[in-house]
């Protein structure tokens, strides 16, 4: 455990449920669901109809000339960024102590796609010039460090789902190092478009229950059937305790720690029995100076798969023991987003740290009957308050390739 104390300061975020983290964050509480069919031409032949698009558009937002030099997912990061920042009271800092971990888990897809497509119809001249800057995988964090000239260091840790709670977990580790005081750290995607789906639906992993989109992602239900693709992004502020006292500033949970392991299993399958899993948790709260039996909540990755959702539940009990096991109340809010890739572990994130803020549990929606094999507490259907006792909370994001990544986060 480091003795330097991390601090969550300012929240940001763009999702398929709101434009900004109020509205996402209602939305959460009272369980609706941010999917809905994709209505575009390309998607009719597809066997997966569905996403959750993010409510606001960023033209809403960003004038017409820079979303020209943006990709999506720099749009989505910039947006959520500059809510955060102003959340956070945009501090005054000096830029050599101002540092950014923004990831993506598959980077400026949407731009490599348009641009090749414009080369074959049209030719290299009408190629744009920003095209490289827009797909690089650390365009997100370079485009939110150009925006606050942030000078500590640029990062994009990629780690497929769990790219955006790497971030995170980086951001502590930066600012522990003494490397910066603040970091504006979080993940974003935008990748729905028909290779993407296809590409999933040709796995298996996607939902098809076109005929009832806000159904259809359904954590640890006996009838789900795979994930929901969603795009948005999600930033959190994290600043040393110390820096953030300086400046009177309001805290919303303390970013404790953060564990980190791969499964080495498969390169898209999740080991079954949860041990890579369960040794993030362990180190997560190790690292935070945490007892399992500190733990009153935990925000899953469960994506409504038929083999990853129960694996988790394994995890965590092998992680926490039983006794604390029982206790622990679980969610999945991508019953609500959908998976949002690169960019879920943030948003999850941020409602572990409101969860604990505020004393209240978002709900898992969608299970009718729930999975026989299921081994903990999930809530279900209806929010539910945090106990009044409750020390802290943990969100967990696993990615292709077997990474596994659990932040740990502490009531202020």
């Amino acid at each position: 455990m480091n003795s330097t104390e991390v601090v969550v300061t300012g929240l940001g975020a763009t999702t398929p449920l709101g434009g900004d983290v109020s509205t996402t964050w209602s939305a959460l509480l009272e369980g609706r669901s941010g999917i809905s069919e994709i209505t575009e031409d390309w998607a009719q032949e597809l066997p997966a109809r569905i996403a959750g698009r993010a409510v606001q558009d960023p033209s809403e937002k960003l004038p017409r000339q820079r979303l020209r030099r943006l990709d999506r997912t720099q749009q989505f990061a910039l947006i959520a960024a500059q809510e955060a920042w102003q959340d956070a009271g945009a501090p005054d800092i000096d830029p050599v102590r101002l540092g950014t971990v923004v990831s993506s888990g598959i980077g400026g897809i949407l731009t490599i796609l348009e641009q090749y497509d414009t080369f074959r119809e049209k030719g290299w001249k009408r190629v744009s010039p920003f095209t490289v800057p827009m797909l690089m995988p650390n365009s997100p964090s370079a485009a939110v460090a150009l925006e606050f000239t942030a000078r500590a260091g640029a990062h994009a840790p990629v780690s497929a789902c769990a790219s955006s709670s790497e971030a995170i977990a980086d951001a502590i580790g930066m600012i522990r190092s003494g490397r910066a005081d603040v970091v504006i750290a979080g993940g974003t995607e935008a990748a729905i478009h028909p290779l993407n789906i296809a590409s999933f639906a040709s796995m298996r992993a996607l939902s098809t229950r076109n005929d009832d989109p806000q159904a259809a992602s359904r954590p640890w239900d006996t009838g789900r059937d795979g994930f929901v693709m969603g795009e948005g992004a999600g930033i959190v502020v994290l600043e040393s305790a110390e820096h953030a006292a300086r400046r009177g500033a309001r805290v919303y949970a303390v970013a404790a720690g953060a564990g980190y392991s791969d499964d080495a299993h498969d390169i898209v399958a999740p080991e079954p029995e949860g041990e890579g899993q369960a040794r993030a948790i362990t180190m997560a709260l190790e690292d935070a100076g945490m007892a399992p039996a500190d733990v009153a909540h935990i925000n899953a990755h469960a994506t409504s798969t038929p083999t990853g959702d129960v694996g988790e539940t394994l995890a965590i009990r092998r992680a926490l023991g039983d006794a604390a096991a029982d206790r622990v109340a679980v969610t999945s809010t991508k019953s609500m987003t959908g998976h949002l890739l690169g960019g879920a572990g943030a948003v999850e994130s941020i409602a572990t740290v409101l969860a604990l803020h505020e004393g209240r549990i978002p709900p898992t929606i969608n299970i009718e009957e729930l999975d026989p094999d299921v081994s903990v507490d999930i809530v279900r259907d209806k929010a539910r308050d945090m106990p009044a006792d409750a020390v802290g909370a943990i969100n967990e994001s696993f990615g292709f390739g077997g990474h596994n990544i659990a932040v740990a986060f502490r009531r202020a």
